[in-house]
Protein backbone atom coordinates (compact mmCIF):
# COMPACT_ATOMS: atom_id res chain seq x y z
CA UNK A 1 0.00 0.00 0.00
CA UNK A 2 3.41 2.70 0.91
CA UNK A 3 4.41 1.49 -2.79
CA UNK A 4 0.92 2.09 -4.11
CA UNK A 5 0.53 5.82 -2.44
CA UNK A 6 4.09 7.03 -3.38
CA UNK A 7 3.34 5.73 -7.15
CA UNK A 8 0.43 8.42 -6.58
CA UNK A 9 1.31 11.76 -7.98
CA UNK A 10 0.91 14.76 -5.82
CA UNK A 11 -2.26 16.84 -7.08
CA UNK A 12 -0.74 20.84 -7.30
CA UNK A 13 -3.10 23.94 -6.88
CA UNK A 14 -2.96 24.94 -10.30
CA UNK A 15 -4.05 21.94 -11.96
CA UNK A 16 -7.19 21.76 -9.79
CA UNK A 17 -10.16 22.80 -12.59
CA UNK A 18 -11.37 26.28 -11.03
CA UNK A 19 -14.92 27.90 -12.60
CA UNK A 20 -13.81 30.45 -15.52
CA UNK A 21 -15.09 33.67 -14.39
CA UNK A 22 -15.96 35.93 -16.85
CA UNK A 23 -15.09 39.82 -15.95
CA UNK A 24 -17.36 42.41 -17.54
CA UNK A 25 -16.02 45.92 -18.21
CA UNK A 26 -18.01 48.87 -16.22
CA UNK A 27 -18.35 50.45 -19.26
CA UNK A 28 -20.79 47.10 -20.84
CA UNK A 29 -21.97 46.54 -17.32
CA UNK A 30 -23.17 50.62 -17.74
CA UNK A 31 -24.72 49.72 -21.49
CA UNK A 32 -26.49 46.76 -20.58
CA UNK A 33 -28.44 48.22 -17.85
CA UNK A 34 -28.66 51.66 -19.93
CA UNK A 35 -30.82 49.60 -22.53
CA UNK A 36 -33.69 47.87 -19.68
CA UNK A 37 -34.37 51.42 -19.11
CA UNK A 38 -37.10 51.96 -21.72
CA UNK A 39 -37.35 55.82 -21.23
CA UNK A 40 -33.49 55.98 -21.93
CA UNK A 41 -33.90 54.28 -24.84
CA UNK A 42 -36.76 56.59 -25.94
CA UNK A 43 -34.66 59.26 -25.18
CA UNK A 44 -31.65 58.10 -26.97
CA UNK A 45 -33.84 57.33 -30.05
CA UNK A 46 -35.51 60.85 -30.46
CA UNK A 47 -31.23 61.97 -29.98
CA UNK A 48 -30.25 59.75 -32.83
CA UNK A 49 -32.69 61.21 -34.84
CA UNK A 50 -32.26 64.78 -34.57
CA UNK A 51 -28.65 64.09 -34.94
CA UNK A 52 -29.18 61.88 -38.41
CA UNK A 53 -31.31 64.95 -39.63
CA UNK A 54 -28.99 67.28 -39.18
CA UNK A 55 -26.45 65.46 -40.92
CA UNK A 56 -28.78 64.58 -44.14
CA UNK A 57 -30.24 67.93 -44.07
CA UNK A 58 -29.44 69.18 -47.54
CA UNK A 59 -30.09 65.64 -48.70
CA UNK A 60 -34.03 65.28 -47.16
CA UNK A 61 -35.32 69.11 -46.82
CA UNK A 62 -37.45 69.83 -49.73
CA UNK A 63 -36.63 73.34 -49.88
CA UNK A 64 -33.90 75.86 -49.41
CA UNK A 65 -34.35 77.34 -45.36
CA UNK A 66 -33.72 81.02 -47.07
CA UNK A 67 -36.18 80.43 -50.65
CA UNK A 68 -38.90 83.08 -50.10
CA UNK A 69 -41.81 83.25 -51.87
CA UNK A 70 -44.04 86.29 -50.67
CA UNK A 71 -46.91 84.46 -52.60
CA UNK A 72 -46.98 81.63 -50.50
CA UNK A 73 -46.84 83.27 -47.35
CA UNK A 74 -48.76 81.63 -44.42
CA UNK A 75 -50.00 79.01 -46.10
CA UNK A 76 -51.18 76.47 -44.14
CA UNK A 77 -49.81 72.71 -43.67
CA UNK A 78 -50.55 70.77 -46.81
CA UNK A 79 -48.87 68.20 -49.07
CA UNK A 80 -47.01 70.30 -51.14
CA UNK A 81 -45.54 72.19 -47.77
CA UNK A 82 -45.86 69.73 -44.88
CA UNK A 83 -45.53 72.37 -42.15
CA UNK A 84 -46.89 74.78 -44.12
CA UNK A 85 -45.02 78.50 -44.80
CA UNK A 86 -43.77 81.64 -42.74
CA UNK A 87 -44.81 85.14 -43.26
CA UNK A 88 -41.79 85.48 -46.03
CA UNK A 89 -43.47 81.84 -47.91
CA UNK A 90 -40.51 79.68 -46.86
CA UNK A 91 -40.91 76.18 -46.02
CA UNK A 92 -41.02 75.66 -42.17
CA UNK A 93 -40.20 72.07 -42.46
CA UNK A 94 -36.96 72.63 -44.48
CA UNK A 95 -36.29 75.85 -41.83
CA UNK A 96 -37.07 73.34 -39.16
CA UNK A 97 -34.60 70.66 -40.49
CA UNK A 98 -31.59 72.82 -41.29
CA UNK A 99 -32.34 74.77 -37.59
CA UNK A 100 -31.66 70.82 -36.47
CA UNK A 101 -27.90 71.06 -37.43
CA UNK A 102 -27.57 74.88 -35.56
CA UNK A 103 -29.16 73.89 -32.11
CA UNK A 104 -27.20 70.55 -32.23
CA UNK A 105 -24.37 72.55 -33.11
CA UNK A 106 -24.64 74.67 -30.43
CA UNK A 107 -25.68 72.34 -27.60
CA UNK A 108 -22.59 70.44 -28.85
CA UNK A 109 -19.95 72.93 -29.27
CA UNK A 110 -20.80 74.96 -25.99
CA UNK A 111 -20.90 72.13 -23.22
CA UNK A 112 -17.92 70.49 -24.37
CA UNK A 113 -16.08 74.44 -24.01
CA UNK A 114 -17.58 74.35 -20.34
CA UNK A 115 -16.53 70.40 -19.74
CA UNK A 116 -13.04 71.42 -20.73
CA UNK A 117 -12.87 74.84 -18.57
CA UNK A 118 -14.66 73.46 -15.88
CA UNK A 119 -13.02 70.12 -15.38
CA UNK A 120 -9.23 71.60 -15.64
CA UNK A 121 -10.37 73.82 -12.67
CA UNK A 122 -12.59 71.71 -10.72
CA UNK A 123 -9.50 69.47 -11.03
CA UNK A 124 -7.18 72.35 -9.88
CA UNK A 125 -9.04 73.38 -7.77
CA UNK A 126 -9.99 70.05 -5.89
CA UNK A 127 -6.46 68.27 -6.36
CA UNK A 128 -4.17 71.63 -4.73
CA UNK A 129 -6.52 72.92 -2.42
CA UNK A 130 -5.56 76.06 -0.23
CA UNK A 131 -5.47 79.49 -1.91
CA UNK A 132 -5.96 77.80 -5.58
CA UNK A 133 -9.44 76.29 -4.28
CA UNK A 134 -10.24 79.24 -2.53
CA UNK A 135 -9.57 81.59 -5.68
CA UNK A 136 -11.66 79.17 -8.00
CA UNK A 137 -14.16 78.46 -5.90
CA UNK A 138 -15.06 82.23 -5.11
CA UNK A 139 -14.96 82.80 -9.04
CA UNK A 140 -17.46 79.82 -9.22
CA UNK A 141 -19.78 81.43 -6.83
CA UNK A 142 -19.79 84.73 -8.45
CA UNK A 143 -20.84 83.50 -11.51
CA UNK A 144 -23.63 81.03 -10.21
CA UNK A 145 -25.06 84.41 -8.09
CA UNK A 146 -26.26 85.00 -11.83
CA UNK A 147 -29.31 83.67 -13.04
CA UNK A 148 -27.85 82.09 -15.90
CA UNK A 149 -29.70 83.39 -18.32
CA UNK A 150 -29.21 87.51 -17.37
CA UNK A 151 -25.69 86.41 -17.33
CA UNK A 152 -25.73 85.03 -20.70
CA UNK A 153 -27.68 88.14 -21.73
CA UNK A 154 -24.59 90.44 -20.29
CA UNK A 155 -22.04 88.64 -21.84
CA UNK A 156 -24.20 88.94 -25.24
CA UNK A 157 -24.58 92.27 -25.32
CA UNK A 158 -20.97 93.03 -24.53
CA UNK A 159 -19.67 90.57 -27.36
CA UNK A 160 -22.64 91.80 -29.77
CA UNK A 161 -25.84 89.36 -30.67
CA UNK A 162 -24.74 86.71 -32.85
CA UNK A 163 -24.83 82.71 -32.89
CA UNK A 164 -21.18 82.57 -32.29
CA UNK A 165 -21.32 84.95 -28.97
CA UNK A 166 -24.00 82.96 -27.94
CA UNK A 167 -22.30 79.69 -27.77
CA UNK A 168 -19.54 81.76 -25.94
CA UNK A 169 -22.07 83.25 -23.37
CA UNK A 170 -23.85 79.10 -22.92
CA UNK A 171 -20.21 78.02 -22.38
CA UNK A 172 -19.64 80.51 -19.79
CA UNK A 173 -22.35 80.41 -17.76
CA UNK A 174 -21.71 76.00 -18.10
CA UNK A 175 -18.63 75.96 -16.74
CA UNK A 176 -18.92 76.41 -12.84
CA UNK A 177 -21.36 73.42 -13.17
CA UNK A 178 -18.60 70.97 -14.25
CA UNK A 179 -16.17 73.22 -12.28
CA UNK A 180 -18.19 72.02 -8.87
CA UNK A 181 -18.81 68.58 -9.76
CA UNK A 182 -15.29 68.21 -10.74
CA UNK A 183 -13.64 69.81 -7.22
CA UNK A 184 -15.99 67.11 -5.42
CA UNK A 185 -15.01 64.11 -7.19
CA UNK A 186 -11.56 65.26 -7.14
CA UNK A 187 -11.35 65.76 -2.85
CA UNK A 188 -13.18 62.04 -2.75
CA UNK A 189 -10.54 60.62 -4.85
CA UNK A 190 -7.30 61.92 -4.08
CA UNK A 191 -7.79 60.39 -0.46
CA UNK A 192 -7.62 56.87 -2.46
CA UNK A 193 -5.03 54.54 -1.60
CA UNK A 194 -4.05 53.88 -5.14
CA UNK A 195 -3.47 58.26 -5.32
CA UNK A 196 -1.24 57.96 -2.15
CA UNK A 197 0.91 55.50 -3.58
CA UNK A 198 1.32 56.98 -6.94
CA UNK A 199 2.35 60.08 -4.76
CA UNK A 200 5.01 57.75 -2.63
CA UNK A 201 6.46 56.50 -5.69
CA UNK A 202 7.01 60.17 -7.30
CA UNK A 203 4.62 60.06 -9.75
CA UNK A 204 4.44 63.77 -11.01
CA UNK A 205 0.86 65.47 -10.63
CA UNK A 206 0.33 65.72 -13.86
CA UNK A 207 0.53 62.05 -14.82
CA UNK A 208 -1.76 61.49 -11.85
CA UNK A 209 -4.21 64.01 -12.54
CA UNK A 210 -4.56 62.71 -16.28
CA UNK A 211 -4.21 58.53 -15.46
CA UNK A 212 -5.59 58.25 -12.20
CA UNK A 213 -8.11 60.77 -11.25
CA UNK A 214 -9.63 62.11 -14.73
CA UNK A 215 -10.79 58.76 -15.79
CA UNK A 216 -12.55 57.76 -12.10
CA UNK A 217 -14.44 61.14 -12.87
CA UNK A 218 -15.76 60.63 -16.40
CA UNK A 219 -18.96 59.10 -14.94
CA UNK A 220 -21.14 62.04 -13.69
CA UNK A 221 -19.11 64.49 -16.31
CA UNK A 222 -21.05 62.24 -19.36
CA UNK A 223 -24.24 62.20 -17.04
CA UNK A 224 -24.13 65.97 -16.29
CA UNK A 225 -22.28 66.93 -19.98
CA UNK A 226 -25.82 65.19 -21.41
CA UNK A 227 -28.32 66.81 -19.41
CA UNK A 228 -26.77 70.52 -20.04
CA UNK A 229 -26.74 69.93 -23.96
CA UNK A 230 -30.30 70.11 -23.51
CA UNK A 231 -30.32 73.39 -21.40
CA UNK A 232 -27.79 74.81 -23.53
CA UNK A 233 -30.27 74.29 -26.69
CA UNK A 234 -33.23 75.76 -24.44
CA UNK A 235 -30.79 78.53 -23.88
CA UNK A 236 -29.36 78.88 -27.47
CA UNK A 237 -33.84 79.09 -28.20
CA UNK A 238 -34.08 81.66 -25.33
CA UNK A 239 -31.02 84.01 -26.74
CA UNK A 240 -32.33 83.90 -30.33
CA UNK A 241 -36.15 84.54 -29.44
CA UNK A 242 -34.65 87.66 -27.53
CA UNK A 243 -32.92 88.69 -30.46
CA UNK A 244 -29.38 88.13 -28.84
CA UNK A 245 -28.48 85.05 -30.76
CA UNK A 246 -28.78 83.80 -34.04
CA UNK A 247 -29.87 86.72 -36.86
CA UNK A 248 -31.61 86.28 -40.19
CA UNK A 249 -32.14 84.45 -42.18
CA UNK A 250 -30.37 81.55 -40.06
CA UNK A 251 -32.86 78.86 -39.58
CA UNK A 252 -32.62 78.58 -35.39
CA UNK A 253 -35.44 77.18 -33.63
CA UNK A 254 -35.50 80.21 -31.33
CA UNK A 255 -35.56 83.03 -33.62
CA UNK A 256 -38.25 80.80 -35.67
CA UNK A 257 -40.61 81.35 -33.00
CA UNK A 258 -39.77 84.81 -32.24
CA UNK A 259 -40.20 85.57 -35.80
CA UNK A 260 -43.83 84.35 -35.85
CA UNK A 261 -44.94 85.48 -32.37
CA UNK A 262 -47.35 88.40 -34.44
CA UNK A 263 -48.93 85.63 -36.58
CA UNK A 264 -49.73 83.36 -33.24
CA UNK A 265 -53.40 83.59 -34.04
CA UNK A 266 -53.08 84.15 -37.76
CA UNK A 267 -50.80 81.15 -38.47
CA UNK A 268 -50.57 79.09 -35.40
CA UNK A 269 -48.14 75.99 -37.28
CA UNK A 270 -45.48 79.05 -37.68
CA UNK A 271 -44.93 78.47 -33.98
CA UNK A 272 -46.04 75.07 -33.18
CA UNK A 273 -43.64 73.26 -35.15
CA UNK A 274 -40.62 75.21 -33.92
CA UNK A 275 -41.81 74.49 -30.50
CA UNK A 276 -42.42 70.67 -30.84
CA UNK A 277 -39.18 71.18 -32.17
CA UNK A 278 -37.49 72.54 -29.33
CA UNK A 279 -39.18 70.40 -26.79
CA UNK A 280 -38.80 66.79 -28.28
CA UNK A 281 -34.91 67.61 -28.53
CA UNK A 282 -34.85 68.65 -25.22
CA UNK A 283 -36.82 65.87 -23.68
CA UNK A 284 -34.81 63.38 -25.84
CA UNK A 285 -31.59 64.25 -23.93
CA UNK A 286 -33.26 64.77 -20.91
CA UNK A 287 -34.35 61.15 -20.90
CA UNK A 288 -30.88 60.02 -22.14
CA UNK A 289 -28.96 61.50 -19.29
CA UNK A 290 -31.85 60.34 -16.50
CA UNK A 291 -31.12 56.60 -18.11
CA UNK A 292 -27.12 57.42 -18.18
CA UNK A 293 -27.17 57.98 -13.97
CA UNK A 294 -29.01 55.14 -13.46
CA UNK A 295 -26.86 52.97 -15.33
CA UNK A 296 -23.44 55.25 -14.31
CA UNK A 297 -24.37 55.54 -10.70
CA UNK A 298 -23.66 52.68 -8.32
CA UNK A 299 -26.19 53.87 -6.06
CA UNK A 300 -29.12 53.39 -8.14
CA UNK A 301 -28.59 49.74 -8.87
CA UNK A 302 -30.12 47.27 -7.05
Amino acid sequence: MAEIASNIPPILPEQVPVAEETAISPWKEAWKSFKKNKLAIVGLSIVTFFVLLAIVAPLIAPYEFADQKLSDKHLAPSGEHWFGTDEFGRDILSRIIYGSRISLWVGFISVAGSVFAGSFLGIIAGYYGKWVDTIISRVFDIILAFPSILLAIAVVSVLGPSLQNALVAIAIINVPTFGRLLRSRVLSVKEEEYITAAKAIGMKDSRILIHHILPNSLAPIIVQGTLAIATAIIECAALGFLGMGAQAPTPEWGKMLADSRAFILQAPWTVLFPGLAIMLTVLGFNLMGDGLRDALDPRMKN
